[in-house]
């Protein structure tokens, strides 16, 4: 019987499972005791998730705490009230004509320092209840906005009703919430549409495995694709 194996896995979340949802495939898949993720993402968006096994899982809020990289798109003239494409519609508006100016001005007050209100819909914690579970039951409690920090916020391409984007920000940004406050500030509402992450600190896609190639593999040759924190001056 080969020892417990202990690392670092990367992993391009597909579409569709939770976070909690692939740790838990990996920990079944391998026989695991020890499996963690350092960063959720929603269940309809893709990309990086960094998983730590055995004895890395003591790396798990070091590594949560570090900034992350997305490429998503705003759809205006949608709310909801989960804020992305999951989301009950709240109301529907025209989109007006959008300058590329008008928009670029929007996105640069999203930039730098941002005081952001959590979601309803979200696991953020309040007296112990997700607010999640307060949304299901038809509830809105007051949150206190958060202090995040958005280093890069680019426009990758402008075509009303769509925005795609990609952005650089601090650990606990909902990148839904963004998008919805840009809807509100040009005037028509907005949503999120899409979302991957493409990096997580020093980790990126581009080394990432899909799960399908991931949940074929041996024993053996898990073990094998799992970074040595070590190498990366990450003592476990």
């Amino acid at each position: 019987m080969l020892p417990d194996p202990n690392g670092i896995l990367l992993v391009d979340k597909p579409s569709g499972p939770t976070s909690h949802d692939i740790v838990d495939r990996v920990r079944r898949r391998f026989g695991l005791k020890r499996v963690g993720h350092c960063g959720t993402l929603d269940p309809r968006a893709t990309g990086l998730l960094v998983l730590v096994i055995g004895k890395a899982t003591k790396l798990s809020e070091r590594l949560m705490g570090d900034d992350k990289e997305y490429e998503g798109t705003l759809k205006l003239g949608i709310a909801t009230d989960s804020q992305d494409a999951d989301g009950a519609v709240l109301a529907e508006k025209p989109v007006p004509l959008l300058t590329s100016a008008q928009i670029e001005g929007a996105f640069a007050g999203f930039r730098g320092d941002v005081l952001q209100t959590p979601p309803m819909v979200s696991a953020k914690k309040i007296a112990g209840v997700p607010l999640y579970k307060l949304a299901r039951k038809g509830k809105e409690v007051e949150r206190k906005p958060r202090l995040i920090h958005v280093f890069r916020f680019e426009i990758l391409r402008a075509e009303p009703p769509e925005v795609d984007f990609r952005l650089l920000c601090t650990k606990g940004t909902y990148v839904r919430t963004l998008c919805h406050d840009l809807g509100e500030k040009l005037g028509c509402g907005g949503h999120l549409s899409r979302l991957r992450r493409i990096a997580s600190g020093r980790f990126r896609i581009e080394n990432a495995r899909a799960m399908d190639d991931v949940e074929g593999w041996t024993r053996q040759q898990f073990a094998g694709n799992l970074v040595d924190p070590m190498t990366l001056n990450l003592p476990v």
